[in-house]
């Protein structure tokens, strides 16, 4: 062995450890990344199966998708992802995610399903502040309130009749949470009235663009 060889090979050897543990790391992260995204999957398939009645497609809503950036009838001034069932090709439902930003303690995250001839499917709440035992009853998970929604659309009752009973309208408040009530039947009705107006222009955008919609009247607002 030459003089000076030795630190050579003890260098050369150092770096292929590294490497060998630099490419362990980054194929644990891959694999990591890969359960993680299938995990985040599998968390949307289940909350799109709770809004989306199966008989209504035979395509993947998931894979299916759109952003919508239409703060007037969303009620967020970021992008939104709205997701479309088909049957055959055709548009047959739209899940959306729209924000009440009226609610008693704040925004209040919902996702709905809504036929294509604007039929509310189904209702399930994301996110909110509202208070434990009064305004949470809004999430379906806590009391059957948002039932009476349900099956309903623009033409059942007008859009004049989607208001609270208390306030001239068809829909009953929750007991103590007239303004947790009012926020999500408003969310609701918005949403609605977007599919009515918009439907073919939701079910022709290419899947993974951005559609901005910047016309809800002032009184969806």
């Amino acid at each position: 062995m030459t003089p000076g060889t030795a630190p050579w090979r003890a260098a050369l050897t150092l770096a292929l450890v590294a490497l060998v543990g630099l490419g362990g790391l980054l194929g644990l992260r891959a694999l990591t990344a890969e359960r993680i995204a299938g995990q985040e999957r599998a968390r949307e398939r289940a909350a799109l199966a709770r809004v989306l009645p199966p008989a209504l497609h035979d395509n993947a809503p998931d894979e299916d998708r759109i952003l919508l950036l239409a703060p007037g009838w969303l009620g967020s001034e970021a992008a939104l992802p709205l997701r479309r069932a088909r049957r055959e090709g055709e548009a047959s439902a739209f899940v959306i995610e729209a924000v009440a930003p009226d609610g008693y303690n704040g925004d209040i995250r919902l996702l709905l399903a809504a036929s294509r001839g604007g039929e509310l499917l189904g209702l399930r709440v994301l996110e909110h502040r509202e208070t434990p035992g009064l305004g949470d009853g809004i999430d379906p998970e806590r009391s059957d309130w948002s039932r009476q929604l349900q099956g309903r659309s623009l033409r059942d009752p007008p859009p004049v009749g989607w208001r609270l009973r208390q306030e001239g309208g068809a829909f009953d408040a929750l007991a103590g949470a007239t303004l947790s009530s009012r926020a999500v039947l408003g969310a609701v009705r918005r949403a609605l009235e977007l599919v009515e107006r918009h439907g073919e222009a939701l079910a022709a955008a290419p899947a993974g663009s951005t559609l901005r919609l910047d016309d809800a009247p002032e009184a969806l607002r």
